[in-house]
C-alpha cells in the first residue's frame, strides 16, 4: 500500500475519534438520547448521533483517494457519490434532532440512490440496470439502519465489510477503491472505539444511513469495474442482508406492521435470551470470519465459481438463521410456560 493512501487512512480513523468524541459533548447538551423501552435492547439513556463522525472523515478522506489515487475514478462520480452521501446523512442527522416521518427520508433516500446509479451507469453498463441498482441502494441504507439496534455490531460490520472490499480493489488493481474502502472503514474503526459495549454513543440515522449507502456504492463501484467482483463483495456483507432479508419477509407473511419498530432481528433475540452485546456481536463477527470471508476469497480465487460461491453462502446463511431464530422462540416459550407454572 502506497504511502499517501495509508496517511489518508490514519487521518480518517484520527478524524472520526476526535468527531465522535465531540458529538458526546453535543449530543449531552443538546439532549439527544435513545431511551430505554420494549422495543429498545440498552437498558440506560445513551446519547445518539455518533455516526456524523464517520461521515465527516468520510467527506474529508474518501474523494482524496478516489481522485488521486492510481486507477482513479471519473470526477462526476465522485461528485455524485459524495451528494448522495450528503443527502443521506443530512435527513439522518435531522432525523436524529427530530423524529421525521418515513415517507420524506424514504423519499431522500431514493433520490441518493437514483442520482448515484445513474452516476455509475454514465458511459458504462446498460440503463436497464437502473431499477435494481436504486432499489439495493435504497435497500442497503434501510437494512442497516435496521441492524443498528446493539452495541457496535453496525461498526463491526462496516469495519469488516468496508476492509473486505478494499482488499478485493487492491487485488483487482483498483487502488483508489481500495483506498476510499479502507477509509471507510478506518471511519467505522475510530467510532467503534466510543460504540463498544458498553456504548457510550450510538451512531444514530445519520451513520447507519450513510454506512449503507457507502456500502452499497462501494460494491456498485466495483461491480462497475468487473461484474464478477460482485460475488465476493456480496458475500462479505451476507450476515446482515440475510439477517435484514427474512426478518423483513417473516414479519410481511405474518401480517404484522413490517414498517414499524419492532425487536425480531436476530441480533436482538440473541439479547432478548439474556445474552450481552459482546456476545451477539460476537456471532456476526464469528460468521464474518468462519464463513464470510473463506468463501468471498473462495469466489476472488475462482472467478468462474463466485456466483456459486455467493449462492452456497446465502443458503448457508438462511438455514443458519432459521434454526437459530426457531430455537431461541422456542426458549422465549419455554420461559413463559416455566413463569407460568
Amino acid at each position: 500500500m502506497s504511502a499517501p493512501i495509508a496517511i489518508a487512512i490514519l487521518i480518517a480513523f484520527l478524524i472520526a475519534l476526535g468527531v465522535v468524541r465531540a458529538a458526546i459533548a453535543y449530543a449531552h447538551r443538546r439532549g439527544m438520547f435513545d431511551q430505554p423501552g420494549q422495543r429498545r435492547s440498552h437498558k440506560i439513556p445513551t446519547p445518539r448521533g455518533g455516526g456524523i463522525g464517520i461521515v465527516v472523515s468520510v467527506l474529508l478522506t474518501v474523494p482524496i483517494c478516489l481522485l488521486y489515487a492510481p486507477a482513479a475514478w471519473p470526477l462526476h462520480i465522485v461528485i455524485t457519490l459524495l451528494v448522495a452521501f450528503v443527502l443521506v446523512a443530512w435527513i439522518g442527522w435531522w432525523d436524529d434532532h427530530r423524529s421525521l416521518p418515513a415517507l420524506p427520508r424514504f423519499g431522500v433516500q431514493i433520490l441518493a440512490a437514483a442520482l448515484l446509479s445513474a452516476s455509475l451507469l454514465l458511459h458504462g453498463p446498460s440503463w436497464l440496470w437502473l431499477p435494481l441498482l436504486v432499489l439495493a441502494g435504497a435497500w442497503s441504507i434501510n437494512l442497516h439502519n435496521f441492524m443498528d439496534g446493539i452495541d457496535g455490531l453496525l461498526a463491526q460490520q462496516g469495519i469488516f465489510v468496508a476492509g473486505g472490499l478494499g482488499i478485493v480493489g487492491w487485488l483487482a488493481g483498483q487502488a483508489a477503491l481500495a483506498g476510499a474502502s479502507a477509509c471507510v472503514a478506518a471511519a467505522c474503526l475510530g467510532f467503534w472505539c466510543y460504540n463498544r459495549a458498553p456504548a457510550r454513543i450510538f451512531m444514530g440515522d445519520v451513520g447507519s444511513g450513510s454506512v449503507g449507502l457507502l456500502l452499497f456504492a462501494l460494491t456498485a463501484m466495483l461491480w462497475r469495474v468487473n461484474w464478477l467482483l460482485l460475488w465476493p463483495a456480496l458475500i462479505l456483507s451476507s450476515a446482515f442482508v440475510t439477517d435484514a432479508t427474512l426478518t423483513l419477509l417473516t414479519r410481511i407473511v405474518g401480517g404484522r406492521r413490517w414498517y414499524t419498530a419492532h425487536r425480531e432481528h436476530l441480533y436482538q433475540w440473541i439479547v432478548r435470551r439474556g445474552h450481552t452485546h459482546a456476545v451477539a456481536t460476537a456471532w456476526y463477527g464469528g460468521w464474518n470470519l468462519l464463513v464470510a470471508a473463506p468463501l468471498a476469497a473462495l469466489a476472488w480465487e475462482m472467478p468462474g465459481m463466485g456466483l456459486v460461491a455467493c449462492i452456497v453462502t446465502y443458503v448457508i446463511a438462511a438455514v443458519v438463521w432459521l434454526s437459530a431464530k426457531r430455537r431461541m422462540i422456542q426458549r422465549d416459550r419455554y420461559k413463559v410456560r416455566y413463569v407460568r407454572t
